[in-house]
């Protein structure tokens, strides 16, 4: 039964056979790879140059996912021994300056802090300074505190004192004289508190001292939020003393005793002309839309006011879209807006969108906050241009009659002084709403022969009624007699009672772009001001300029794209 399960002669004569050929076949195949022959590792070890070759162009962005395949086992496309050599002497590219020196870094500092004194500070920190060795030392910029990085605290004994900004006035209209005013917030409401100013002048080594004559509320109680411990926005006020006249102070600081060694200490700004007085400056609020992208909208709203007369747009800014900041370094690079960035004081928050969505909940301290901007933005501006403008960039002051804003104002004054003949803190004007529904409602497919990206030309639908005077007005202040300014009017000024002149509209108004009526005209909009609208091409007096200039714009910062990115929203992002 054994001999049964053994193969038979023919079955060992085919297995041999097989044997055999796989033998040749394997010879054949050896001999045809010519020089892998000697090297049986070659295959692997190209196969891990391939990889490697492939991992770095991943690396470099070279490679999309798209693309990403196995590396071929085949020698095809091998690395040359060159090619990996390049890989190993190749340079990264970073940043190769050379280190600043503090002198370096002090000058690249300052501009990014305005009212840091930080130039001053480091010209004599090796100095003595100080009344004596006890008394009013010069603070060292490390013993500042700081808070929220554009702010300065100091404790008193009946209230915290958050400043901002210090600036001297030398108007002639300031009954007080040369004057160094301090802007900022303090928690508490009509502060009783004596301090004193100590100023730093570059020609000595010791403080003067001044007294805090005021402290002048930027706010009205009726409006709210009057209440201790909320910040409140306050402008204080300290006299040169007359052997001073004439000098401009380095340097502030805010003590309870005059003795104290300060925890802050503000870089007086006197922003001189440079040159002639300019005509009008823009300044707008802490900017606050993170997630909005304004950015085209922007780009429309700085050429209008540009081709309308605006010498220059001065911004603040919280957060906002990274195509808004694309827009804003596009422009500041031209010279045509300054952008300043900005922060909440205290315990306010200023994470990126929990900031944002404070601001939308806590409307008062949003509005409070604001006044903060405003003011420093008229008094570093107030000896430079001859008109200051408080806008939003939904908003427009728009001549009727005329061609630009400078041709306007010279018949507004001539108007005004036939009805009075004073000099004006400001001239103010009425606003009407160009709602966004108006334009669907009588132009269904808009109009052909304008971009359907410029908003303001498109929207010529308005309100027929104005609101009513007084209300919702934006201004061209005076900064000569300007003291003290809100979003709608200056709530102090030089010399006595502020006035403020209604601009006809027949020569002027404010156009105002919205989707609805603001807050506290939601209940009365649609009977007011949604139920009849008027056709007001006005604007289309500019429209080849503002059409050639922000179309421009656009394609230079890359808006417009390819025709593959399009329609990305992302497409332009840096």
């Amino acid at each position: 039964m054994l001999t049964s399960f053994l193969p038979s002669r023919s079955c060992k004569r085919s297995f041999s056979f097989l044997v055999l050929w796989t033998c040749l076949c394997w010879a054949v195949f050896r001999i045809s790879s010519d020089d892998h022959l000697i090297d049986p590792n070659s295959q692997v070890e190209r196969m891990n140059i391939k990889t490697r070759e492939l991992l770095g162009k991943t690396m470099q962005g070279k490679v999309e996912n798209s693309t990403l395949s196995t590396p071929s086992l085949s020698g095809a496309g091998s690395t040359t021994e060159g090619d990996e050599n390049n890989h190993v002497e190749a340079v990264p590219a970073i940043d190769r300056s050379p280190k600043l020196n503090e002198t370096d870094l002090v000058n690249k500092l300052q501009p990014q802090m305005p009212n840091l004194p930080i130039v001053y500070w480091q010209q004599n920190k090796n100095k003595k300074m100080g009344k004596n060795k006890t008394c009013a030392k010069y603070p060292d910029i490390y013993d500042l505190h700081f808070n929220n990085k554009y702010w300065q605290v100091t404790e008193t004994s009946n209230g915290t004192f958050y400043l901002y900004g210090a600036y001297l006035d030398v108007r002639s209209k300031n009954r007080l004289g040369p004057t160094v005013r301090i802007l900022g917030m303090i928690n508490r409401l009509e502060p009783k508190v004596k301090t004193f100013c100590q100023l730093w002048f570059s020609d000595s080594k010791e403080p003067v001292f001044s007294k805090v004559l005021e402290y002048k509320y930027i706010w009205y109680k009726k409006w709210g939020n009057y209440k201790q411990g909320l910040f409140q926005p306050y402008l204080l006020a300290c006299q040169l003393p007359k052997t001073h006249w004439g000098k401009a102070p380095a340097s502030v600081s805010i003590v309870e005793n005059q003795c104290d060694t300060a925890t802050i200490n503000l870089r007086v700004i006197h922003n001189k002309p440079e040159g002639e007085k300019k005509k009008f400056a823009v300044c707008v609020k802490g900017m606050d839309f993170p997630d909005d992208d304004l950015s085209v909208r922007l780009v429309e709203w700085i050429e209008l006011l540009n081709t309308l007369g605006a010498d220059k747009i001065f911004l603040y800014n919280l957060e906002v879209h990274p195509n808004v900041t694309k827009v804003l370094d596009h422009y500041s690079s031209l010279g045509l807006v300054d952008v300043t960035p900005i922060s909440l004081p205290g315990y306010q928050p200023n994470l990126p969108v929990l900031q944002h969505m404070y601001l939308k909940s806590k409307l008062n301290n949003k509005r409070q906050n604001e006044l903060i901007p405003y003011n420093d933005c008229l008094y570093r501006n107030m000896y430079r241009y001859e008109y200051i403008a408080l806008l939003d960039i939904d908003e427009v002051i728009m001549p009727i009659k005329h061609n630009n804003w400078a041709d306007m104002m010279k018949e507004v004054i001539t108007t005004s002084m036939k009805v009075k003949n004073e000099t004006r803190a400001s001239w103010n004007f009425r606003n009407v709403y160009f709602m966004d529904e108006m334009l669907d409602l009588h132009e269904p497919d808009h109009f052909k022969d304008i971009p359907p990206y410029l908003h303001m030309m498109q929207h010529v639908y308005r309100s027929a009624n104005y609101t009513k005077p007084g209300q919702y007005v934006k201004c061209f202040h005076n900064p000569e007699k300007a003291l003290i300014l809100h979003n709608h009017f200056p709530l102090g000024c030089l010399g006595g009672v502020c006035t403020s002149y209604p601009v006809d509209t027949s020569l002027a108004h404010l156009q105002h772009y919205r989707q609805d009526c603001v807050s506290t005209l939601k209940k009365s909009c649609k009977n007011d001001f949604k139920s009849a609208s008027v056709k007001d091409t006005t604007i289309w007096k500019w429209k080849d300029a503002v059409i050639g200039k922000t179309t421009e714009a656009l394609q230079k910062l890359g808006f417009f794209g390819t025709p593959d990115n399009r329609n990305s929203v992302n497409s332009v992002l840096p």
